[in-house]
């Protein structure tokens, strides 16, 4: 059995469990020590049950999503890429978990990776905190959501695994979806993979979901930037995948 997946949240995350940790212990402690109202003990009984729920679920749905149904090894993906594409490119968001994986499911293509990482308006310490931890093992180009450093019309498939949420904008996820509608070719698609903004996910992780962006944001988005959707699915009750296309002019 398998924790590499939740171990790695737990390491870009530490801030976040250690905070919880220390707000059960300060509600332990005001409950034990201070006189209160019968309400405000109520209260602060059930603000430690969602600490604790939130905290266990996150860690359990976490183990879920990338330790028992493998969500990042990326296989799942394998019946969509038929036929292969021969020419590719990964955009990630300062940390790349999935390459490797993808140059392994589709053997003698040709695939690039392009960095959007932004300090400047990507500043989740979670994030600074993955690189250091991760260094980039492939080689990469840097590009931005507004500018990617591919000609037009030059990849049959493009991904974008778990990274395009990290540009908090709205404004800006339409411009990076647009760059990529311009890289591909005429026939090409995208590889979209996200969590949403949606029940199973807030009662999974609880405010930590407002990280991610709703359904309806990412129909916007799609649509905005010129794309339609030709297949989504679930991949886990947790995880959407959307496979997009190009719309017609």
């Amino acid at each position: 059995m398998s924790f590499d997946g939740v171990t790695k949240i737990v390491r870009f995350n530490t801030r976040y469990y250690v905070l919880s940790g220390l707000g059960l212990i300060a509600v332990v402690v005001v409950l034990k020590f201070l006189p209160l109202p019968l309400w405000l003990k109520a209260a602060l009984v059930c603000a430690a049950a969602l600490i604790v729920f939130w905290t266990l679920s996150s860690l359990l749905v976490s183990w879920y999503v990338y330790d028992f149904a493998r969500v990042t090894h990326w296989d799942w993906l394998q019946p969509t890429l038929h036929p292969a594409p021969p020419r590719w490119a990964n955009i990630h968001a300062g940390l790349d978990e999935s390459t490797a994986c993808l140059r392994h499911l589709l053997p003698g293509t040709e695939g690039v990776v392009v960095d959007i990482y932004d300090p400047r308006s990507m500043t989740e310490p979670s994030i600074a905190r993955a690189r250091r931890m991760y260094p980039a093992a492939e080689p990469f180009n840097v590009g931005s959501a507004k500018s990617l450093p591919l000609p037009d019309s030059d990849r049959d498939t493009i991904f974008l695994l778990f990274a395009a949420h990290e540009l908090r904008d709205s404004t800006r996820r339409t411009q990076l979806l647009r760059e990529a509608r311009r890289v591909l070719k005429h026939d090409g698609r995208m590889v979209l993979v996200e969590h949403l903004r949606d029940l199973p996910n807030f009662l999974a992780f609880g405010p930590g979901a407002f990280h991610f962006h709703s359904r309806r944001s990412w129909l916007r988005n799609i649509r905005e930037a010129g794309f339609h959707i030709q297949q989504q699915r679930g991949v886990t009750p947790f995880v959407s995948c959307f496979i997009l296309r190009k719309a017609e002019a």
